[in-house]
């Protein structure tokens, strides 16, 4: 396939995703069940944000372009893909990636997240079988030339130990913050509850802490996160909802809630599912300093950063811990 169709390809897949068919709905619903943290809201905005900000004609042609990228590599690779799945085909970027380049992904999809993936390869095979040249999924990703995998800082380790002699990516856990001044007006503030609570805070791209201003005031962001309650009505989120919430009291910490959602001040920048850390600072410049100096954190809200709402809409070149993932196959 030339690049010509392989964004015939991807256009249509595009518009797929968009539409009500019976055998799309019946992945959805099939991964529901596979994953409950997978909800129809979620779903939905994962296809709608690969939709409208991979899949379109103009959007590709540009992305390819600003690379001046070939129509096949002149040594072809296969790449292996070791996909996340704490949100719906979060790995379809990496998969898109190797794909529009021209080299083969070899995937192995993540249990919580493979009917999905799986869907999306067998539609681009239905429609032109020699897309099967391009993508194959497999249990183990033994005799790949390059390796791009995704996990935990855990897991992490063993990627390194399997894949480190290998050109490769590696990623570990990340998460983002949101740098608050206080003027943010009520639009905005529940603009920051979708990047707070959207795919229920478990990707990287979340917001899970938050720098405020000395003597901020939290009750006009509580009310906000509300429009996120009926989390509460969802087992598994509540069960991590009272499970923090006990910590806590046992624990005798100052915290706030709305009953659905923690506030707790900490320095970590990690948090649990349904809990969320601030830090006072005294001026914002000390605040981008110590941004700009973690590794951990791979986006930023605010005002002079990324606007709020918008940390989970990433744009077809904006990569995954900061690494240009088009750059590094076209080293290979």
């Amino acid at each position: 396939m030339n690049m010509e169709q392989r964004i015939d390809l991807l256009v249509k897949l595009g518009d797929y995703l968009l539409t009500n068919d019976d055998t799309l709905q019946a992945a959805k619903e099939k991964a529901k069940l596979q994953n409950p943290w997978f909800i129809d809201e979620f779903i939905d905005l994962a296809i709608e944000n690969i939709s409208n900000r991979f899949l379109q004609r103009q959007l590709l042609e540009d992305w390819i372009n600003s690379y001046a990228l070939s129509d096949e590599p002149a040594q072809p690779k296969t790449v292996g893909i070791v996909m996340a799945g704490n949100i719906p085909l979060v790995g379809f970027h990496d998969l898109l990636c190797v794909f529009i380049s021209g080299h083969k992904a070899l995937i192995k999809p993540s249990s919580k997240d493979e009917v999905l993936i799986k869907h999306v390869a067998e539609k681009l095979f239905e429609w032109n079988d020699k897309a099967r040249n391009y993508i194959a999924i497999a249990d183990n990703l033994k005799g790949c030339d390059a390796y791009i995998a995704t996990g935990s800082n855990n897991s992490s380790r063993y990627f390194e130990y399997y894949f480190g002699k290998y050109p490769n990516i590696i990623r570990c856990n990340r998460t983002s913050v949101a740098v608050l001044d206080g003027t943010e007006t009520p639009e905005e503030l529940s603009l920051l509850a979708d990047d707070i609570q959207q795919y229920f805070g478990r990707g990287c791209r979340n917001v899970t802490k938050l720098f405020v201003p000395g003597g901020y005031d939290f009750i006009p962001l509580l009310e906000a996160l509300r429009r996120y309650n009926y989390f509460a009505d969802l087992h598994k989120y509540r069960n991590n909802y009272d499970y923090q919430l006990a910590l806590l009291i046992l624990n005798r910490k100052y915290y706030m809630t709305n009953d659905s959602v923690i506030l707790t001040e900490s320095e970590s920048l990690f948090t649990p599912v349904s809990r969320v850390n601030y830090e006072f600072y005294i001026d914002k410049e000390s605040v981008q300093e110590k941004i700009a100096q973690d590794k951990n954190i791979q986006c930023v809200a605010g005002h002079a950063f990324i606007p709020f709402g918008k940390t989970q809409s990433p744009s077809i070149s904006d990569y995954a811990d900061g690494i240009d993932t088009i750059q590094f196959l076209k080293q290979l």
